[in-house]
């Protein structure tokens, strides 16, 4: 039986964001999942949590300067640093709100050479997956159509199993966006069911208005 968490990211948008944990308990949810809830206190939203009786089933690492375009870090050489540091501050802030997933979007494909990107990425998601597994934490790749976000590194459901393959620890899943995946490639069902033991989460919208199904 699927159980159905509200992402806070992208609906109840006429409210702010802290009136949207009461939006999603009073229609019917019981999990919710954000992406990026690092301008906020972890304490003040733990309390959130507390308060509507919600448990937080996913949030994403920290993907670079969003308003600027960036689209996450983790296949930028140059960018490492950085991509550690943010895997720290989700830890904490996933420890603190209970959520047990964390998501990593690769980013746009960097100007440099495309074996020392896939290598960037590739160790950066083994460290992810490393230290998070320490924590008891499910680290998660999740792959975005080109037509939204042009020369996004990750864009079909193949290319992130082969880099899960690649990256070989137990730790590393699938988010299988049903809008991204059919903007891209399609046959979601059959996808979906051949890959199914690989796919820990799923993020459903309609096409192609990104609304409801």
């Amino acid at each position: 039986m699927p159980k159905f968490a509200a992402n806070l990211t992208t609906l109840f948008t006429e409210l702010d964001f802290v009136d949207r944990f009461r939006a999603a308990q009073e229609s019917g949810f019981s999990a919710v999942e954000c992406s990026f809830p690092y301008g906020y206190p972890k304490e003040q939203l733990a309390e959130l949590l507390n308060q509507h009786h919600l448990l937080q089933v996913l949030q994403t690492l920290p993907a670079g300067d969003w308003e600027a375009g960036e689209r996450g870090i983790a296949c930028h050489p140059d960018r490492i640093g950085e991509f550690r540091e943010g895997v720290e501050l989700a830890i904490a802030y996933a420890l603190t709100l209970g959520c047990k997933q964390l998501s990593c979007l690769p980013g746009l494909t960097p100007q440099t050479c495309p074996i020392t990107t896939r290598e960037t990425l590739v160790g950066n998601l083994r460290y992810a997956a490393a230290r998070l597994a320490i924590h008891g934490i499910r680290l998660l790749i999740e792959p975005i159509n080109l037509y939204d976000n042009p020369n996004f590194f990750l864009n079909k459901s193949a290319h992130g199993l082969a880099v899960i393959d690649e990256v070989d620890h137990e730790n590393l899943s699938l988010l299988y966006d049903v809008y991204h995946m059919q903007m891209t490639e399609g046959n979601l069902s059959q996808t979906i069911a051949r890959n199914l033991s690989r796919i820990v989460h799923i993020q459903i919208a309609d096409v192609p208005g990104r609304n409801e199904p």
